[in-house]
């Protein structure tokens, strides 16, 4: 499955990764500082939850170009479904 994205969804998608290293960066300095166990924890949660939306945007793209696609016979279309759906599953399954 290639990454095809608009250019508002891969924008969209970039600019959480890039907060993502922001706070990942902040966080080796908080460590580096010995600053407070809870404090540390909060931020790793936070760029645990921008990594994960940012991998569910691409998978959400894949899948609304999955849907998109049409123009092949019916058993190929069938076939490539399914084997796209498995692949989606099992991306969905790898950031749960």
């Amino acid at each position: 499955m290639e990454l095809e994205m608009a250019a508002d969804e891969l924008k969209s998608v970039l600019n959480r990764l890039r907060r993502a290293q922001g706070q990942i960066a902040g966080i080796i300095r908080m460590i580096e500082e010995g600053r407070d166990c809870e404090d540390v924890i909060t931020q790793l949660a936070a760029v645990s939850r921008a990594l994960d939306r940012a991998g569910f945007a691409i998978i959400a793209t894949g899948l609304q170009h999955c849907m998109a696609e049409g123009g092949q016979a019916a058993g190929d279309r069938d076939r490539d479904r399914d084997r796209m759906r498995a692949r989606l599953e099992k991306l969905f399954l790898s950031l749960a």
